[in-house]
């Protein structure tokens, strides 16, 4: 088992920085290892991100072979729903996500250890490892078309939390959830506002990446809204700052959103940024499969 790294180590600086800081696209080889279970979701987190699939699970399951806190574990757990869900499986990824709400719910809250005040780092808390868990379900639903059950989700994560105890990560999934949701909904007015709302939020935030998916989303509402010369605009944003920071799960769906905006060579980059997906682990859901 690890046993906590001591306050400051370093490398969970640097592996903090790269998962929910300006260097999401840090080599892999630039990557110091994981100095503890913590350090291997920071690492699943970086390497998820960069559509490393098959690496970023081995390092999810270390959090599960070496940690036995329920915040850790709910968070893999969430993570692995989300690497799911990126390719399609959203009801696989739902079995994920409720073990990480249910490890939560079943823990009593002065009991579970706050993996937050070990150093100045960010760290999620328990309130934080719920919210993930619970969007993540509302996600799951959205993907498998059930609609009500997500909004009923949204609804219960928004008062999971206290407003002065949520983070700006679990505020900004609410609103991509929530985007999405309307988006699926053919509601373009509430989905241009949770897609703005997250936007703003994204830019005072820490994480390059967020900010990344935020305008992702942003140009999928203003397409949505008819707003075709402004989504194409922020499409290509997105995919410019992608190919920067090797953000390849997010360079595929901006390739796919310009393709759908009739960008030429979009479903080309689209198809290529696939495969290489499908090189590092990730396989895609056949239509019809579950």
């Amino acid at each position: 088992m690890f046993a906590p790294a001591p306050l400051g180590d370093p490398h969970l600086a640097v592996l903090a920085e790269a998962a929910f800081g300006i260097d999401p696209g840090r080599a892999v080889v630039e990557l110091p290892p994981a100095p503890d279970a913590l350090g291997s979701w920071y690492r699943a987190v970086v390497l998820g991100g960069q559509g490393r699939y098959a690496a970023a699970r081995v390092e999810l399951r270390n959090v599960c072979n070496y940690s036995t806190d329920p915040i850790l574990l709910s968070l893999a757990g969430s993570v692995e729903g989300s690497l799911l869900r990126q390719l399609g499986w959203h009801t696989r990824a739902a079995a994920f996500d409720g073990r990480a709400a249910a490890l939560i719910l079943a823990t009593d809250a002065a009991a579970t250890e706050t993996i937050r005040k070990r150093s100045d780092e960010y760290r999620p808390d328990r309130a934080e490892a719920l919210s993930d868990a619970l969007t993540g379900l509302a996600a799951d639903a959205l993907g498998a078309g059930r609609l009500a059950l997500a909004d009923r989700l949204l609804r219960r994560s928004r008062a999971a939390i206290a407003p002065a105890e949520m983070g700006w990560r679990s505020a900004l999934r609410l609103h991509w959830v929530s985007a999405e949701n309307a988006l699926v909904a053919s509601n373009s007015g509430p989905a241009t506002r949770h897609a703005e709302a997250a936007m703003e939020l994204a830019e005072s935030a820490p994480s390059v990446r967020h900010r990344v998916k935020s305008r992702l989303l942003l140009a999928a509402a203003a397409a949505a809204g008819g707003e075709h010369d402004r989504s194409r605009a922020l499409a290509e944003e997105v995919a410019e700052q992608c190919r920067e920071h090797g953000l390849l799960p997010l360079r595929w769906a901006s390739a796919m959103l310009r393709a759908g905006l009739g960008v030429e060579g979009a479903a080309a980059e689209a198809s290529e940024c696939a495969a290489a997906i499908a090189r590092r682990g990730g396989a895609f859901r056949p239509m019809g499969g579950r």
